[in-house]
């Protein structure tokens, strides 16, 4: 299974949902790192992605070439991230036929409603217990 995992700012995000998909999958999945920055690229390739790209042209390019996409409800929003990821970018994830996994983070204008509102390491253990149940009935090979 591929997964993308998109971040951007300081990336602790992204590099936090690497570092727990690693250990629950160890090296049985590819993790790409798509940052809206460098920085952020950098900090997920630190905590185990393995490929990583960033800027606009990388998410557009990759969103639709993996079997998941992961990252904060603001992937889908354009001009989140303090403006860091652009209308292109929100299309491009939005209508990837990739599965898409998203953290409930309530920011960015964005209000979730029926959402328990979690410390981030909680909800990033739900995300990857997702994408666990993804990987073991083998939904995401429906997709791309």
């Amino acid at each position: 299974m591929r997964v993308a995992v998109v971040d951007g700012q300081g990336g602790g995000m992204g590099r936090l949902v690497v570092e727990k998909l690693r250990q629950e999958f160890g090296n049985s999945i590819t993790i790409l790192a798509l940052g809206t920055n460098a920085l952020a690229t950098s900090m997920m390739l630190k905590a185990g992605a393995n490929e990583g790209a960033s800027g606009e042209n990388a998410v557009v390019y990759s969103a639709g070439r993996v079997d998941v996409v992961l990252g904060s409800i603001a992937i889908i929003a354009a001009n989140a991230f303090s403006g860091e990821l652009t209308p292109r970018m929100a299309e491009a994830i939005a209508t990837s036929n990739a599965a898409k996994v998203l953290l409930p983070i309530n920011r960015y204008g964005l209000e979730i409603a029926g959402v328990v509102d979690a410390p981030l390491p909680i909800q990033v253990d739900h995300l990857v217990n997702k994408v666990r149940r993804l990987f073991d009935t083998g939904e995401h090979h429906s997709r791309v």
